[in-house]
């Protein structure tokens, strides 16, 4: 990158003043990450401190059975396949009533969009499940399984969201998002969700109260002006509404584990290498500078690994999401060497082993409990770039 170019983001990014896209575009090309890390520390630090934000939660996936079968996804099933599987409502409660002893403060659900299970059982499991864990938030569906309720229900988006708040629900989840730019996604995703209904049923769930999350699937076919792009889409709707609360980048992984039954779902991996660590802390970076009006930047650990995640608190990342205890969607795809839990003991280690102080959340981003930060005798322990 050109030093008087460089000179100037900096100049920008420490003023305040927003980046443009042509400035998203010459940050992803810089090579310089060890600069674009430390620009997007000093952010990340001015807004969120020394902190690194977790939680304790538990992902259900309560089907897998989906009438998509985006070019990416391994999770999907079709109906009648083997290991294609949907939960009763009783045992999606067993399986959650299982981790309360570890002060689980969240439930995460995603599932596929299944053909014939009737509108009925969303928000009778979101009820059911509020009533076996009333502490507990439901972070719950897509905007495309919202979207999929509309079509299986007869209901409006805006009806649906006011039955599933009733009933318990807290926060939508980010997913469906992908990459918005229909250049990149006309050949990744196969249903009918794109920018148009996600921005719209995001918008509604703010205007109703809740606060939600976004993510951006990346490291496929998509480039990086596709990348900014996606962001830009984002900011802007948060300008209208301030109602995302955090950003998710989340690394796309390739099909290693479903080639064992015979059958290749990921459509991408024949043209696609995944993107590369530096790839991802690349990514962190430039969208913390570039998403200036969301709190928090999430390093989905299941997905980059620990290492990874521990690198991206230092380029823009501010929490590492919590306990998962089992993430199908991405174990159903990867051997990429991931635990399927971490316990709350095995996050404060890895938050101060990076040099950050460890804060308990929960799905609103209210402080449940601080920890001590890193023992500063031990000199071995790394500290986040300072300037």
């Amino acid at each position: 990158m050109d030093a008087g170019l460089k000179r100037e983001l900096e100049q920008k990014v420490r003023a305040g003043e927003r980046l443009s896209r042509e400035d998203g575009v010459a940050l992803y090309a810089s090579d310089d990450l060890a600069w674009l890390g430390g620009l997007a520390h000093e952010v990340r630090t001015r807004k969120n401190g020394d902190v690194v934000h977790f939680n304790v939660n538990r992902h259900l996936n309560m089907t897998n059975v989906c009438t998509a079968s985006c070019a990416y996804c391994s999770f999907q099933r079709k109906p009648g396949e083997k290991d294609a599987y949907t939960m009763r409502i009783e045992e999606a409660v067993r399986l959650a009533k299982a981790m309360e002893n570890e002060s689980l403060t969240e439930l995460h659900i995603v599932n596929g969009l299944h053909p014939t299970l009737p509108w009925r059982y969303y928000p009778r499991s979101l009820k059911a499940l509020k009533e076996a864990l009333p502490n507990v938030g439901l972070k719950a569906f897509t905007a495309t399984e919202i979207h999929h309720f509309e079509t299986i229900s007869g209901l409006t988006a805006s009806e649906i969201l006011d039955e599933l708040i009733e009933a318990g629900l807290e926060s939508l989840t980010g997913g469906g998002a992908e990459i918005f730019d229909w250049e990149v996604r006309q050949h990744i995703v196969d249903h009918r969700t794109h920018w148009e209904d996600w921005s719209r049923i995001h918008r509604l769930a703010h205007e109703k109260g809740l606060k939600t999350p976004a993510t951006m699937l990346y490291g496929h076919i998509e480039e990086p002006r596709h990348r900014v792009d996606h962001v830009l889409r984002l900011r802007e709707l948060q300008d209208e509404t301030g109602g995302f609360q955090v950003f998710i980048p989340l690394r796309y992984q390739h099909d290693f584990v479903d080639v064992q039954d015979g059958k290749v779902r990921n459509k991408l991996q024949a043209r696609t290498t995944m993107a590369t660590g530096a790839e991802a802390l690349k990514t962190f970076a430039v969208s913390r500078l570039l998403f200036d009006n969301v709190p928090h930047v999430k390093c989905f650990w299941v997905m980059h690994g620990l290492q990874t995640t521990q690198l991206a608190l230092q380029h823009g990342a501010d929490d590492m999401d919590g306990s998962v205890v089992e993430y199908k969607i991405t174990h159903d795809a990867d051997n990429y060497g991931t635990p399927n839990k971490l316990t709350r003991d095995d996050l404060l280690d890895l938050i101060r082993e990076a040099g950050f102080r460890p804060v308990e959340r929960n799905t609103r981003y209210e402080i449940i409990r601080e920890y001590p930060g890193p023992d500063a005798s031990l000199r071995e322990a790394p500290q986040p770039m300072r300037f």
